[in-house]
């Protein structure tokens, strides 16, 4: 083959249907080979080819007759020097920041350190062993696809509802999904999984990530591995693993991409761009550490060997670097573009905004992404954190950002838990936090509320047990949080108690009702709806195995609560009056108040009720009339009915009912109460009637005309 200069762009490896044009972003490089792999199991390069063209910092070459399948890798030589934060290293096999698909998953060696293991030197020393055989590999790739007319759903984020869920747990016990494709992007893809999803009633499937990551070395070494997938080794790739072939990963995330907007569902996926699976300075030489470590990585500017580490993995991508915010923004604009996906989580998006220590939300990352005409127009989740300095940003990120909302998770459980002094905390948070969120132009939608999510206690172990059972992570029980606002009603763990199971199961109604009829986007755990536990284990990460996946075989009670849980996402979705466009105010809207918040003795609350401590049952009075918000098509009136929520918290209380707010004389029918077998319709009650409500449940009661 005869390489000629190709270009400097796109980055990556480009089949034009007659070659490839390969390039490689390297600032700090002296050289660069590309090595072809002519298979799976090649021990070394089959054809080594020098870049001999370089462009400002990038390395670029172009040959025909290469084809997708190819699998291929680089070598860049360059300056080892660690203490001036340089690990340029050639006897390592380095995979492109760019590939586009996955050749071959590493085999862990010594031989990928670019220091000698052993060695009294540590990181300092140089290790001269070849690392081709177990190295990763990229792989080139044929863009076409047969996608159709798929479009995205664009569901408004009004309606929006999130399902978090894992790719291989979901499908993976399913026992009416074939066999040869549980577990993965096809299995997520098939009729059962749909079915339950859309009938289910949820908008948005949440995937765990999917772009390609590494294994941790020793994870591997104790028979476990990372289910999760939060240690990415490349932004482009599709997690091969989860592809009934690696060789196929790439179409087989579009198909399932195309059958989930086929049944009406977007595709959001977990994006990890703060650190990467290379660790610290003691970590393996994968590539970007050997592509070009100061490009790439936050080193300390007092001892470039040293890596600044704001997520707790040893390393943190330094966003201020004009590579790592082309990288990002290429990798999130070819999931878009290329796969088709409607939006983004980012993982602890905090470190996009960061600088060496401070956080700045007008950082070149968070600006880049703002300004993208592509990505501007999809849904942008944040975790609004990470470990470094005044990291925690709950409410702080800009106005095309919505974000895990870690304050509401924490005042519901902890008011339903049974804590003192929180009405006024819980009636801010159930109706979209306005304190976080309304500056700027926001709206309940920037409030992503959620009870639980993959990182913590399932719904079923938030109320069956008092502290964390993490042995099977091999850590000796200290991993995980201990401090999670749980309660397991007398028993720990598995019980054939009737009453303990009874309180087990009006708790999880109890928390998914609060969750539903708040304002703002509601987020559910994947399996929650299953009752699905982990048996205690609040940091599965590591936990590939029936620990983590989902359950299909459910008994009489776990099926009454999939039953309740697909009533009550029909509930929300049937009244705009529990997801408004606009925040509540208290104030009158169309001839009365859109909120009014009601003591149990039927009058409103004062001052001193909200810091009264010993309160623990409170009403959340909606007027229907109130809620004529325009609707996004035409000029239609978004009015409702009026509806009363009950939150009782600790102790049984009677509560006074109120006025039917703009209708005189109307009654108040009891539609539900979280307690399991309650009848769900009861006699309609006059304003002023007393009803007695059970500690640790929600009521809800509409208001209904006499007769």
């Amino acid at each position: 083959m005869t390489i000629r200069p190709g270009t400097p762009f796109p980055l990556g490896a480009t089949w034009d249907g007659l070659g490839v044009n390969f390039a490689l972003y390297s600032q700090h490089a002296h050289k660069v080979e590309l090595l072809f792999f002519s298979g799976l199991d090649a021990r070394e390069a089959s054809q080594t080819f020098t870049l001999l063209e370089r462009t400002g910092p990038v390395w670029h070459g172009y040959l025909t007759g290469v084809y997708p399948g190819q699998r291929y890798g680089y070598r860049v030589h360059g300056p080892f020097e660690p203490g001036n934060g340089h690990r340029f290293n050639p006897h390592k096999v380095l995979l492109d920041p760019y590939a586009k698909a996955l050749g071959r998953s590493l085999e862990w060696d010594n031989a990928l350190f670019g220091y000698a293991i052993g060695d009294p030197g540590e990181d300092l020393s140089y290790s001269d062993a070849d690392s081709a055989p177990f190295a990763p590999l990229g792989m080139v790739v044929e863009d076409a696809f047969a996608w159709g007319d798929d479009r995205h759903p664009k569901v408004p984020w009004e309606n929006t509802i999130i399902y978090e869920a894992h790719v291989k747990g979901i499908s993976r016990l399913h026992p009416d999904v074939d066999e040869s494709v549980r577990g993965t992007y096809l299995g997520l893809a098939s009729e059962p999984i749909l079915e339950h999803l859309t009938t289910l009633g949820v908008t948005t499937v949440e995937l765990l990530p999917v772009q390609a990551f590494t294994n941790d070395h020793y994870l591997v070494e104790k028979g476990l591995s990372n289910y999760w997938g939060y240690n990415p080794l490349n932004y482009f790739a599709p997690e091969p693993t989860y592809a009934t072939r690696p060789e196929t990963a790439v179409p087989e995330f579009k198909t399932m991409v195309r059958a989930l907007h086929n049944a009406g569902l977007e595709v959001i996926i977990d994006v990890v761009y703060n650190h990467t699976g290379e660790g610290n300075r003691m970590g393996p030489t994968l590539s970007y550490k050997g592509v070009d470590n100061l490009s790439y990585y936050k080193t300390n500017p007092d001892d470039r060997r040293f890596y600044m580490d704001y997520t707790g993995t040893g390393n943190t991508l330094d966003a201020t670097q004009s590579a790592v915010t082309r990288l990002v923004t290429d990798s999130l604009r070819y999931w878009v573009e290329e796969m088709h996906v409607d939006g983004f989580r980012f993982d602890l998006a905090s470190s996009l905004a960061r600088g060496l220590d401070d956080i700045d939300m007008r950082s070149v990352a968070l600006l880049a992404i703002e300004q993208d005409p592509v990505l501007s127009q999809v849904k942008l989740i944040a975790e609004p954190w990470d470990v470094g300095p005044n990291g925690y940003q709950v409410g702080g990120f800009p106005w095309n950002w919505s974000e895990w909302n870690g304050r509401y998770r924490d005042t519901v459980r902890s008011f339903w838990h049974g804590g003192e002094g929180l009405t006024a905390e819980l009636a801010t948070r159930v109706t979209g936090s306005s304190d976080l969120y309304a500056q700027g132009g926001r709206h309940p939608s920037a409030s992503i509320n959620f009870i639980t999510a993959h990182d913590g206690f399932t719904l079923q172990d938030l109320v069956a047990y008092n502290g964390k059972h993490n042995d099977a992570n091999l850590e000796g029980n200290r991993d995980g949080e201990d401090h999670n606002n749980s309660f397991n009603g007398g028993v720990e763990g598995e019980t054939d108690d009737a009453a303990v199971l009874k309180g087990r199961e009006t708790r999880k109604r109890t928390f998914l009702a609060t969750l539903l009829l708040s304002q703002g986007v509601p987020m559910l755990l994947g399996g929650d709806e299953l009752s699905r536990t982990q048996g205690g284990n609040n940091n599965a990460y590591c936990q590939d195995n029936p620990i983590s996946w989902f359950n299909w075989d459910l008994n009489e009670r776990e099926q009454g609560f999939l039953n309740f849980t697909r009533d009550l996402i029909a509930f929300r979705q049937a009244h705009p009056i529990f997801r408004r466009r606009g925040f509540l105010t208290g104030r009158e809207v169309d001839g009365c108040r859109d909120v009014t918040w009601l003591h149990p003795d039927g009058r409103e609350m004062n001052q001193g009720d909200w810091y009264n401590p010993r309160l623990r049952a409170l009403g959340m009075l909606l007027c229907g009339e109130a809620s004529s918000e325009l609707a996004r098509s035409g000029q239609q009136r978004r009015s409702d009915e009026s509806y009363l929520v009950l939150f009782h918290g600790k102790r049984p209380v009677r509560f006074i009912l109120p006025d039917v707010p703009s209708h005189s004389g109307w009654l108040w029918q009891r539609l539900w109460a979280t307690e399991p077998g309650r009848t769900r319709r009861t006699r309609p009650l006059y304003a002023g009637s007393n009803l007695v409500l059970q500690p640790g449940q929600l009521s809800v009661l509409r208001g209904v005309e006499p007769g």
